[in-house]
């Protein structure tokens, strides 16, 4: 059994129009994505803005109610729990949010914010508290510990913010945790730390995580696989190295191009594959396969059907066409 696993989850917005609001149209954020994931394994979740990775995440972890479709963590479906049931889910399933600044509260300390876990679940008492949040910043990295605790966000770093942002995420020792684009507020030379500090912290507790970016690169670092979206639906997913060594859809080709080589002396030879145009409307989605209007690989049939993901061997999923022929 899966530790994750989404069957067929679809989100859509309502919007709204005209000064009566009678008039409703439909953001299509996500749709029919079924993913799955094993304890201490790490999936990516890559694609541009607004290809609907955040929603996912969020509705991964139930802060999000889907418009159909379920999740279900450890054998449960987390959109049929009760009140106490939810309230236990949320001690395993946690999120690291892209900005530390602003998802830290600026008028508690580093230690009012670690605290507030423990006395919400009631797992410790004061004095073990203050033990339980020194361990906690040793395991990530801040160090003395003690010349934290007093300390409010905005005399921490970007760095030392995030690094208090995941030890909040792991104190209830979760076994999930959804990881939304947590170094991309970072500066280059921080983000390493940080992606190092998750894997450690990883391999130490057995944690699962859905890992969200737009950078491939960060991805790779990190994840055993990944998945690419591109307007709310799943069209490729491998383990990475076969993403990054055999792309098969075209999208997954032209985001390779643009990922930055980090070795200055090595040049890559760019892909002929080049996107045209810009992303369709979610609200007004393309008949066929999304991807049809900005692909010059587009064949007739791309434009009636929508494909579906088929397996190239290996559990290397893709739905395109052109890749299927």
């Amino acid at each position: 059994m899966h530790l994750l696993e989404t069957k067929n989850l679809k989100k859509h917005f309502p919007l709204a129009r005209g000064l009566l609001r009678k008039e409703t149209k439909l953001v299509h954020a996500v749709e029919d994505v079924s993913i799955h994931l094993d304890q201490a394994t790490s999936l990516g979740i890559a694609g541009e803005s607004g290809c609907g990775k955040t929603t996912l995440g969020r509705m991964i972890l139930g802060l999000v109610e889907p418009t159909s479709g379920t999740v279900i963590f450890d054998g449960r479906d987390i959109f049929h729990l009760s009140h106490e049931e939810m309230k236990r889910l949320r001690r395993e399933a946690q999120m690291i949010f892209q900005d530390p600044y602003a998802s830290l509260n600026p008028r508690k300390t580093v230690s009012e914010t670690l605290a507030l876990p423990f006395r919400i679940h009631r797992v410790a008492d004061e004095s073990s508290d203050q033990e339980s949040i020194l361990n906690l910043l040793e395991m990530v990295g801040l160090s003395p510990a003690r010349s934290f605790l007093d300390r409010y966000p905005h005399e921490l770093s970007g760095g030392q913010r995030q690094r208090v942002m995941i030890a909040r995420a792991i104190s209830l020792r979760p076994r999930l945790v959804v990881a939304d684009e947590p170094v991309s507020s970072l500066d280059v030379s921080v983000r390493a730390g940080i992606l190092k500090l998750m894997r450690n912290i990883q391999k130490e507790l057995g944690l699962a995580y859905v890992f969200i970016s737009h950078d491939l690169a960060v991805l790779r670092s990190v994840c055993n696989r990944v998945g690419i979206m591109y307007l709310g639906r799943i069209v490729e997913l491998a383990q990475t190295d076969e993403i990054f060594l055999r792309p098969a859809h075209p999208y997954t080709k032209i985001l390779l191009s643009a990922t930055p080589i980090p070795n200055p002396e090595k040049s890559r030879k760019r892909s002929a594959t080049i996107v045209a145009g810009e992303v369709p409307s979610q609200i007004d989605l393309p008949t066929g396969c999304g991807f049809h209007p900005r692909c010059p690989l587009a064949q007739e049939i791309c434009r009636k059907e929508c494909p579906q993901l088929h397996d190239l061997g290996n559990g290397h999923l893709v739905a395109c066409s052109s890749a299927a022929s």
